[in-house]
């Protein structure tokens, strides 16, 4: 081998050692921020139910990105005066409700739980010291709807209780924290109502676009302009639901279903574009927007 030859050789090989780290690390794929989405639930019926809000998350669930896990935060697990995680690595799946057929209580969500993510929830927390717990599992404003979204339960799913003493900037700002758990691949899902009076409900009323009565329309109609908005002073209006006009007394007289919808909105960006996946009501008055961000 002449000289020039192996001058060459030699400064292609130095080259080739610079360069394929840099190769390597572009190649590499990016992280991906998972959305954050909220579902209103409804009846647990929508668990065996086929209309066109149990279709549309089942479309919904095709087109979202597979998370490494999913976080519910569900109306269905208050625990006044503390935040609590399930850390089970087996959750149960609990049939919190009565009255209802035989079947719906044989359903199980075998999902596993995510312990890991559970402790890396306590970790990022600040505002509130986040205590593990293993006496909950999936209640149904978690597996009723998950079991359209992601009907084989391969996902790992983890619950966050809801300190239902504390006020709507609590629950805002605990969202405003949990939104690091996205860049990690977690799916962070609100799950209630945001109008949700059982006591003024239509029996017997067959679902519809718009809601059978002025307030239940009405209040849905002001979040959903509010959020559409998405400016300082109309989200500081959404923590408060009776700031958000006369309809709020009848829409929200209790806030459980109300604030896992903050949850969901504190934890994404305002950058961040808004798909309202589906709007109607069921039972007359009760709102089923779902929401995504993201």
């Amino acid at each position: 081998m002449n000289v020039r030859r192996r001058q060459l050789l030699q400064a292609f090989s130095s080259i080739a050692a610079v360069t394929a780290p840099l190769r390597d690390t572009a190649a590499a794929p990016a992280a991906t921020r998972m959305p954050v989405i909220f579902i209103g639930h409804g009846s647990p019926m929508n668990a065996v139910a086929d209309n066109a809000f149990t279709r549309s998350l089942t479309a919904w669930g095709r087109r979202l990105p597979r998370p490494t896990a999913i976080l519910s935060v569900s109306a269905h697990w208050l625990t006044p005066g503390q935040s609590l995680v399930d850390v089970q690595a087996r959750p149960r799946t609990i049939h919190d409700f009565g009255g209802f057929p035989k079947a719906l209580y044989e359903i199980q969500y075998p999902a596993a739980g995510a312990p890991g993510m559970a402790r890396e929830l306590q970790a990022i927390v600040k505002a509130r010291k986040v205590q593990g717990s293993d006496d909950w599992g999936l209640d149904h404003g978690t597996w009723t709807v998950l079991r359209h979204l992601y009907p084989q339960a391969d996902i790992p799913t983890f619950q966050l209780s809801i300190d239902y003493a504390a006020a709507g900037g609590f629950h805002h700002g605990i969202g405003r924290e949990l939104a690091a758990l996205r860049d990690q691949g977690v799916l962070i899902v609100g799950s209630g109502n945001i109008v949700h009076n059982l006591r003024a409900t239509v029996r017997g009323a067959e679902p519809s676009a718009r809601g059978l009565t002025d307030w239940a329309q009405g209040f849905d109609e002001a979040v959903k302009a509010a959020l559409n908005e998405r400016s300082f002073r109309t989200e500081q209006r959404l923590l408060n639901p009776a700031a958000m006009g006369a309809s709020a007394a009848m829409a929200v007289p209790t806030p459980d279903h109300y604030w896992p919808f903050l949850y969901a909105l504190g934890a994404s960006d305002p950058r961040e574009p808004l798909q309202h996946v589906y709007e109607g009501f069921h039972s007359g008055t009760l709102s089923m927007r779902c929401l995504q961000w993201g």
